[in-house]
């Protein structure tokens, strides 16, 4: 029998941020035409599938979406990330090797909390699959690698504080690119130090330089974590012709990249030169997870003489991955959350900024630093959201592995809450019972989703 790649492909055709936005419905169109061309779709190693609808709670089980899931979520973004879960369950199940879900709206700016939409996503498709699969199928260890131009930084958010969900992001320095964000020093909280791994890189990086940081850095510490799953958040924008990053990565780089890191699922993010990327990256990477020859996809824009390194890009690549070397490698031996007094939370505020809606969001983060567990985490959180109103909400979220003391401390918490006047709405996320609960605290109304 013949291990097939499942694919899905939901090109969203009715969902846009505008009309010119690069984020718009074209932005799959030439994809869908080179595969029908090629005859892609036809090969006895690669089964197409259609998409399946997230539920409000499978949103719920990663997002606290305000007010609701309702005035945050589309259909369009449900069967985003319901193609992904999908294509999980069939590999879960064994009636498929590994898949490509072939999705838009992207995800892997949203954060925990969503407010809006911020770097044109509204939910994190991967996190909602991995919280998914770690509830239907009890996978432990779930490695994410971001190969996105901007950096993860809403994945990175969601499991900044859980060790068993290794995040690994290279992209274009922070310094240089939206969002601003994925520095070496980002490394996770307590009890999880050193599951986020941020590479960023600097403009200019060819597919040379690329490959040393994936035979260097990430399948070394690939091979260390032993993932039992492995997502690949799989941004095209890294390629030399895309509009919104520098970078000089082609479609072969992309190819050869997935067969070594050899994905479970691969998930589409970003990736905005539509005629002269998507449809050869989209191609190479489906034939390179299908075990198939990829060496002629080749853009007719591709000069190899005009793809040399510069030496300063090089040397700087190098820098980088010497540096990360030494954290993963001493990651046992450091404790950075040395908290002074016996301080039972880690505490830090987070200024968040929606681009696409110019929200302004002030986040304050506690997390309950616990001996037995990765500790439960508080969120207060303010915003003035685009319909005028100022939301202030208080969420609270148990983890998947949590101890006893932890969830009930939490839910003491939620409890004690509702009755605080500042906050609009108070939530409890606790994984590790599968329930979301909502109270509106003027209507002194409570809602409950149990999976």
């Amino acid at each position: 029998m013949i291990k097939k790649t499942g694919i899905i492909f939901f090109p969203a055709f009715d969902w846009a941020i505008s009309a010119t936005h690069p984020e718009r419905e074209e932005r799959l169109l030439y994809t869908r035409d080179q595969m029908f061309e090629e005859g892609i779709l036809d090969l006895p190693e690669i089964e197409e599938f259609s998409p399946k609808l997230a539920s409000p709670h499978d949103i719920c089980r990663t997002h606290f979406c305000v007010p609701t899931v309702s005035d945050q979520v589309l259909e369009a973004h449900r069967i985003a990330a319901g193609a992904a879960m999908h294509l999980g369950d069939k590999i879960m199940n064994q009636q498929i090797k590994n898949g490509f879900a072939l999705v838009r709206p992207p995800g892997h700016h949203a954060m925990r909390v969503v407010h809006g939409n911020r770097g044109f996503c509204n939910i994190n498709n991967e996190a909602v699959l991995v919280d998914y699969l770690r509830r239907a199928y009890g996978v432990k260890k779930i490695a994410i690698v971001d190969t996105d131009v901007h950096h993860g930084d809403g994945t990175q958010d969601i499991f900044y504080h859980d060790p068993d969900v290794l995040f690994i992001s290279f992209h274009q320095d922070g310094r240089t690119i939206y969002p601003g964000t994925g520095f070496t020093y980002e490394l996770g909280g307590p009890g999880a130090y050193a599951a986020t791994v941020n590479i960023p890189l600097p403009p200019g990086v060819t597919d040379s330089g690329l490959h040393y940081v994936m035979d260097n850095l990430i399948l070394p510490i690939l091979a260390d974590f032993q993932p039992d799953f492995l997502v690949n958040s799989a941004g095209q924008d890294n390629h030399f012709t895309d509009p919104l990053g520098q970078m000089r990565i082609t479609a072969q780089g992309y190819a050869r990249l997935t067969e070594k890191l050899k994905p479970d699922l691969a998930v589409l993010e970003g990736g905005y030169a539509i005629e002269t990327a998507l449809p050869y990256v989209n191609l190479a990477i489906l034939l390179a997870l299908a075990g198939k020859d990829y060496s002629s996809v080749v853009e007719p824009e591709y000069r190899p003489d005009r793809f040399k390194e510069n030496p300063k890009v090089t040397s700087e690549i190098h820098r980088v991955v010497e540096e990360l070397q030494e954290i993963w490698s001493n990651r046992h031996k450091t404790d950075k959350f040395m908290l002074a007094n016996g301080a039972k939370f880690y505490q830090r505020s987070k200024p968040i900024y929606y681009d696409t809606q110019f929200i302004e969001e002030k986040q304050f983060e506690k997390v309950r630093v616990c001996p037995q567990c990765p500790g439960y985490i508080i969120l207060d959180s303010q915003a003035y959201h685009p319909d005028g109103k100022r939301y202030h909400v208080l969420a609270v979220t148990i983890p998947i592995q949590a101890c006893k003391y932890c969830q009930e401390e939490a839910w003491d918490v939620y409890e004690q809450n509702k009755q605080d006047y500042r906050f609009n709405y108070i939530y409890m996320q606790d994984k590790s019972t599968d329930t979301f609960m909502m109270y509106r605290r003027e209507e002194r109304q409570e809602f409950r989703s149990d999976g």
